[in-house]
């Protein structure tokens, strides 16, 4: 079987919702990704064979399969065909591993994984609560219902259950959120982002370059964050400790050894592991815990010889019931900061993951790298790539 490479990866710096990137309609911000590794590889576009994207608010501006928008936005033809994937939050990250699976079967030899979300033009749940609003019912259905009776799925729920069953307190989270901001800020500082972040206008039609993720706490205090309301009344977690609403797109190239040489490119990685499972939906948040030791396990690996770990920061308690469960270094973890200082701009999340991984590996000479994340239904996706 033929090996999947990445041979360039790439993001937006993040936007705050209604912030810097509120201008940039979805398909156009997701085509700056494409033109992006375009521009980065010298890739002839008529070579790409497919775009594949992760889109979770696939309502409004990012219906009707907002990967093809998104080809047509860019400078790839329209030959270019795409499609648009939804595993909740892992879905660029899934995107990824179905580009892998497409060049690693020798069907296709480059394609695009990428990720998009509009945080800002197509608000959280959108989809599901303009359905309702409209008498078109609500997700799931009775034989869900029937399944797990009188339960109401929820991240927040899920989360505040996970802060609860690994006995993570208010302090404890705190600390590890204030920490992402000031890991956030040492990278910024130190240009540790540069190769990563694909500069943008903050609009189309303006000069100002977009180049800082914009929800980073410069200024932040941990006696600040102690000061802020609970999510949930007699909970742990606060708006401090969870993720930010964010705007970004990114993109990663992913092609077999035909690929590289139709390129005429090296690759950055090598894609050793994919994995991705099915867990409890009610807690829903908890799956990157078991599906990381299966993805170990598969690969024949232990969580010692891995390098970095991305291990997406939907809310502090994630991470950090990682960390306990699988006793996992906490200096190889979210290095530059994660989603609690940078964004999480839900569909892009994947391969934005991705590419701050792949970065990291290269700049600190490491060779082992993982990347996981906690998904809506409770579901996880787990990735392991070699640096080449």
């Amino acid at each position: 079987m033929a090996e999947a490479y990445i041979v360039e990866a790439l993001r937006t710096a993040g936007g705050r919702r209604d912030g810097r990137l509120k201008e940039w309609h979805p398909a156009a911000l997701a085509g700056q990704a494409l033109n992006g590794l375009l521009d980065r590889t010298g890739a002839d576009p008529t070579l790409i064979e497919d775009v594949i994207m992760g889109c979770v608010g696939q309502a409004g501006e990012q219906s009707a399969n907002i990967a093809r928008s998104a080809v047509l936005s860019s400078r790839l033809p329209e030959s270019v065909p795409a499609t648009s994937v939804d595993r909740q939050c892992g879905s660029s990250q899934q995107a990824l591993q179905f580009a892998a699976q497409a060049v690693m079967s020798g069907t296709m030899n480059c394609v695009i994984a990428a990720g998009v979300e509009s945080m800002t033009r197509v608000p959280m749940g959108m989809a599901s609560i303009l359905a309702v609003k409209a008498g078109f019912g609500r997700p799931h259905g009775p034989a869900v219902e029937k399944r797990y009776p009188g339960v109401q799925f929820s991240q927040f729920t899920g989360a505040e259950t996970m802060a609860k069953k690994y006995n993570l307190s208010r302090e404890e989270l705190d600390a590890f959120s204030f920490g992402s901001h000031q890991k956030a800020i040492k990278a910024v500082e130190s240009g540790a982002f540069d190769k990563e972040i694909l500069p943008i206008k903050i609009s189309e039609d303006s000069d100002e370059m977009h180049t800082v993720d914009e929800g980073i706490r410069f200024d932040g205090t941990l006696e600040g964050m102690a000061k802020l309301k609970l999510i949930e009344e007699g909970g742990r977690l606060t708006a401090a400790s969870s993720s930010q609403i964010c705007d970004g797109s990114s993109a990663v190239l992913v092609v077999n050894e035909q690929g590289l040489k139709d390129l005429g490119v090296e690759p950055l990685a090598r894609i050793h592991q994919l994995t991705v499972i099915g867990h409890d939906p009610v807690i829903m948040l908890e799956a990157p815990l078991p599906a990381t030791k299966k993805a170990l396990e598969r690969a024949s690996m232990s969580i010692d010889e891995i390098d970095l770990y991305e291990v997406n920061e939907a809310f502090a308690s994630v991470p950090l019931a990682w960390l306990q469960e699988l006793n996992a270094d906490p200096a190889k973890l979210n290095i530059n900061g994660g989603a609690i200082a940078l964004g999480h701009p839900l569909g892009a999340s994947g391969t934005k993951l991705m590419s701050t991984l792949v970065y990291g590996l290269h700049a600190q000479n490491k060779k082992w790298g993982l990347q996981t994340m906690c998904e809506g239904g409770g579901l996880a996706n787990v990735t392991i790539i070699e640096r080449c």
